[in-house]
């Protein structure tokens, strides 16, 4: 039987890999004479988007600046973050928050039926707009469902992108173009092929490499890998955000513990008891993100434990359940009483900073690519991520990448001919433990030497393990039927290379990146680029000075 007659080829005017707020922003601000595919690997909301509790930074007060909003950002990013980057961002906040309001997102409301706005960590002024505690489900739903109503997109569930299809793939000459990918339809375990002049990446992050995280089991660094492999430059992917307070328990492995909690005077503890915070700032349990991290992680690794304790039992319980209900309801499913016992918490993977390297129209090194979002490295977030940001980033950047495909767009435009994905030679896997055992492998590997704090040897000894683990796996894709899981394994191993590659470029401890063996700042401002080995042209998209 001949198999490649099952093998669908689809053809669109834009691809989007993606369905979280940089794709479906993308999605919803091109035209509607435009033939628009939006694949997702599960779920249209099982995206990081929907998980965001936070808000949408924006300056909408007249007692705010723009340029205050900009101060900030380069502060919260150790002044690594590109200023053009983050100007373009900030002037898009209003923008970004009508376009939001337009398509219906119910933001909270003050006393005088205006936007409310909030202030997180690293804000002077309050100019984060949200819905409640649960910002991201408001937008994710949203936006969704407008996606839904409009005939001009198309909606592909459960499709996982394998790769890129490139001129330069298909051995012809001149410029590198996107011409579209491959995407395994779980639905029917068939590949089909998606071809279109325009493509884009907004798969979200990368934070599934690490044993513990906060992210959905999507963020499998996808895009990030997708784009390397197909021959774009990715930067600044060892600054790794990490959020200090992830529940330790079995069953829930993507549970935050809000920092409200030690807002209200919640310990942290060792085994013994100890509240060891005060051993590492004045502020305790109060100190900043990283700070806690750090200390967190310092002692694990010093007394070989799994997880430290959050403790806030002596709170009276009725002060406890008012001000915590959601989570004295969860953590009591859990078997935890958080009135009585204390909870068990590690940091978690949170945000990937770095990415493909993009323009200010989301544009990377190959023609018709687009990379929005986690996936994206704008020069935005520098060194380490300042809250509520992230979404706006989202919006900004599908926005202009949108007014940009509209530009670029040929009506006359062929599709070439693109050979349908040949598994003629690939066998079903009689096991899929070792699948299973590299995945373990790879993300205890960057969880205990890759993690909030680095050392020289520490990156050496993970390098070493994820060469061996890429060689097995690469072999392992070229012999067997792929599967969602190999798919996102190849991409997490690679990424985790790359995350590797640029720790150990960066002999400084800047941000998020923290090494015990260049403890001090460096005095020059540099991003760390990565430059795969079919890179063709050289495009002014990061300073000429960084190295390779």
């Amino acid at each position: 039987m001949d198999m490649s007659n099952l093998h669908a080829t689809h053809h669109f005017d834009v691809i989007i890999v993606g369905s979280g707020g940089a794709g479906l922003s993308l999605a919803l601000s091109l035209p509607a004479h435009f033939k628009i595919a939006v694949l997702a690997k599960s779920a249209l909301t099982d995206a990081s988007t929907f998980y965001a509790q936070g808000g949408v930074a924006a300056v909408l007060d007249e007692t705010d600046s723009i340029q205050q909003h900009i101060d900030d950002t380069m502060i919260a990013g150790a002044h690594l973050c590109e200023l053009n980057a983050v100007q373009q961002t900030v002037e898009g906040g209003k923008p970004s928050v009508d376009f939001l309001l337009e398509h219906g997102v119910q933001f909270t409301l003050d006393e005088q039926e205006q936007l409310h706005l909030t202030r997180e960590g690293g804000h002077s002024q309050r100019r984060i707009i949200h819905a409640a505690d649960a910002t991201g489900r408001a937008i994710s739903t949203t936006l969704v469902q407008r996606a839904r109503e409009k005939q001009n997109i198309q909606i592909f569930e459960n499709f996982v992108a394998i790769d890129l299809i490139t001129t330069q793939k298909l051995g012809q000459t001149g410029d590198n173009r996107a011409l579209g990918l491959y995407a395994l339809d779980e639905n029917t375990d068939q590949i089909d092929t998606f071809l279109a002049p325009f493509t884009a990446l907004a798969c979200g992050g990368a934070m599934k490499a690490y044993l513990y995280t906060s992210n959905p089991d999507i963020a499998t660094g996808d895009g990030i890998a997708m784009a390397y492999r197909a021959g774009c430059r990715v930067a600044n992917m060892e600054f790794n955000q990490f959020h200090p307070t992830c529940l330790y328990h079995p069953q829930a492995r993507s549970f935050l513990i809000t920092e409200a909690m030690r807002g209200e005077g919640a310990y942290l503890r060792l085994p013994d008891g100890e509240r060891f915070m005060l051993r590492f700032d004045e502020r305790a349990e109060l100190a900043p993100r990283d700070i806690v991290a750090r200390a967190i992680d310092f002692e694990i690794k010093r007394l070989g434990i799994r997880h430290v304790w959050l403790d806030i039992t002596h709170k009276p319980a009725e002060f406890v359940k008012e001000h915590f209900p959601t989570l004295y309801a969860r953590l009591l499913e859990l078997g935890i009483d958080i009135t009585k016992d204390m909870i068990p918490v590690v940091p978690a993977a949170h945000y990937t900073c770095g990415g493909v390297v993009v323009d200010e129209h989301s544009q990377t090194d190959i023609a018709g690519l687009y990379a929005i979002g986690e996936t994206s490295y704008t020069g935005l977030h520098g060194a380490n991520r300042m809250a509520s940001n992230s979404l706006l980033e989202c919006f900004v950047y599908g926005m202009s990448a949108a007014e940009h495909i509209q530009a670029e767009f040929k009506p006359d435009y062929q599709s070439p001919n693109v050979p349908a994905w040949d598994d003629s030679q690939v066998t079903h896997p009689d096991e899929d433990v070792v699948i299973l055992q590299n995945w373990d492998e790879l993300r205890a590997t960057m969880w205990n030497y890759v993690g909030i704090v680095r050392t020289t040897k520490r990156l050496q000894r993970a390098l070493h393990r994820i060469e061996m683990l890429k060689r097995e796996i690469t072999e392992y894709y070229q012999d067997y039927k792929v599967s969602k899981n190999l798919i996102e394994l190849r991409n997490l191993v690679l990424v985790s290379e790359m995350i590797v590659r640029c720790a150990m470029q960066r002999k400084e401890s800047r941000g998020l990146h923290y090494t015990l063996d260049y403890p001090e700042l460096a005095d020059e401002l540099r991003k760390t680029v990565l430059t795969p080995p079919n890179f063709q042209v050289e495009t002014p998209l990061v300073n000429e000075d960084v190295p390779a």
